[in-house]
Parts: structure tokens; C-alpha cells; sequence
């Protein structure tokens, strides 16, 4: 599955990956050293504990591994603005309660909504992409369905 990702948002990733793969994994095979170690491995916790860990980490990287290779970098001065798409920045204005939000649509490992980055999975970007400037989108939210009207789509 492609994903799209912009060139620091891949960067994170490889960074991530690198910890990973050089830190992390070499402090949790010394903790299993440590714990076999101590003997019996039938009744040691701090051996099962050690390799849960080890699984989850080794499923981790795995993930992040195929995250990186199915990136594919966004060029943002390619991207069209006539309709509401991935890496977009959008203005919505809620019908409902009249308040504006501004949010960009990124890829699910870039989303973050500190910042108004939100996952291109997300109900809210599903409901929006396609449309157009004033367009009125009825979305479904856990709290309900909300209508939103688009006032700009910008980079």
C-alpha cells in the first residue's frame, strides 16, 4: 500500500527506524543475556518479560520497514488546490456552531492535531476529500453529523 508522506515526515520515520534498529534492539538482547543468566528460564519473568518486548519491537520495526518503503514523497508544488486532497490545508467553517478550523491532511504517520494535522483517514478528511471551495459536506462524527462548508483549500 503506497503511502504518501512528505520528505520530512519520512526523515522522522527513518529516524525512528534507526533507533530502532541500533539501540533499542541491542539494549533488549542484553536484557534476555541477562536473564537467562539467572538460570531456570521456565520461571523467569524478567526472561518472559524481556521477550515479549523483543517480539514487540521486532513487530515494531517490521511495520516501520514497510512504512518506508511504500513512501512515496509528496512534491507540494504539484499539488492542486481546485479540489481537497492529501497534503491540502483546508479551512472549514462548522454550519452548525459557526466556529472556523484550519487543518492539513497528512498521511497517518505524519497526523498530528497539536499542530492541525490530521490523517488523511480521519472521518472529517474522508468526508472532505474531492470537494470544493463552498461546498457544504455533511460529515458523520462520533458525536453525530456535522456539516462543514469549505471556505479555502490552500498548500
Amino acid at each position: 500500500m503506497v503511502n504518501y508522506i512528505t520528505e520530512e515526515g519520512l526523515q522522522k520515520l527513518k529516524e525512528e527506524l534507526d533507533n530502532l534498529t541500533n539501540i533499542e534492539r541491542p539494549a533488549i538482547s542484553k536484557l534476555i543475556a541477562e536473564a537467562r543468566d539467572k538460570g531456570d528460564l521456565s520461571e523467569n519473568a524478567e526472561y518472559d518479560a524481556a521477550k515479549e518486548a523483543q517480539g514487540m519491537l521486532e513487530l515494531k520495526i517490521s511495520k516501520l520497514k514497510e512504512e518506508v518503503a511504500n513512501a512515496r514523497i509528496i512534491d507540494k508544488s504539484k499539488i492542486d488546490t481546485s479540489v481537497i486532497q492529501i497534503m491540502n490545508r483546508v479551512k472549514i467553517k462548522n454550519k452548525s456552531n459557526n466556529t472556523t478550523m484550519e487543518y492539513t491532511i497528512v498521511s497517518e504517520s505524519e497526523a498530528d492535531l497539536k499542530k492541525g494535522k490530521i490523517s488523511v483517514k480521519t472521518p472529517i478528511a474522508q468526508g472532505l476529500l474531492g470537494k470544493k471551495v463552498g461546498d457544504v459536506v455533511d460529515i458523520k462524527v462520533p458525536s453525530g453529523v456535522i456539516p462543514f462548508e469549505i471556505i479555502d483549500i490552500s498548500t
